[in-house]
């Protein structure tokens, strides 16, 4: 359902351009020459075209924001609101010994930068030191 309506959605944005670029511009003298620019030739003349591109944009631009709601309201559907505070590990306690890697402060209950660098330890494997060839030793002089 929400991939037709996306689809509908994009065909509704294209003519929508399209028709706010066929209408003829007011003002401004960006047009070519001093008639005000390349129209549309005899497609539609005078009041008739100007009352069918405004009703064509109406239209569409009501379309659009119909649309725009519907896939608002579809994507928020399903979904649960949680916070991200809900996931943080508690704060030590008052007499708890201090976790490695955490600042020796009396007061400091880890902030957030802390606490993701605590994750980021816990979740690396402990590499093991791996024993250094011997290196030949330089003769003596």
């Amino acid at each position: 359902m929400q991939n037709v309506l996306i689809v509908i959605h994009l065909i509704i944005v294209v003519a929508l351009v399209g028709v706010v670029l066929l209408q003829r511009s007011e003002g401004g003298g960006l047009g070519m020459g001093s008639g005000g620019g390349g129209g549309v030739g005899g497609f539609m003349t005078g009041r008739g075209q100007a009352n069918a591109l405004t009703r064509a944009t109406a239209i569409l631009a009501g379309l659009f924001f119909i649309t725009s709601l519907t896939l608002a309201v579809l994507a928020t559907q399903g979904r649960t609101q949680r916070s991200i505070i809900d996931g943080a590990p508690p704060p030590p306690a008052q007499g708890a010994p201090a976790t490695p890697g955490a600042p020796s402060a009396p007061n400091a209950g880890g902030g957030v930068l802390d606490q993701l660098r605590q994750l980021e330890n816990n979740a690396q494997p402990q590499a093991q030191p791996q024993a250094q060839p011997p290196q030949p030793s330089a003769p003596a002089q």
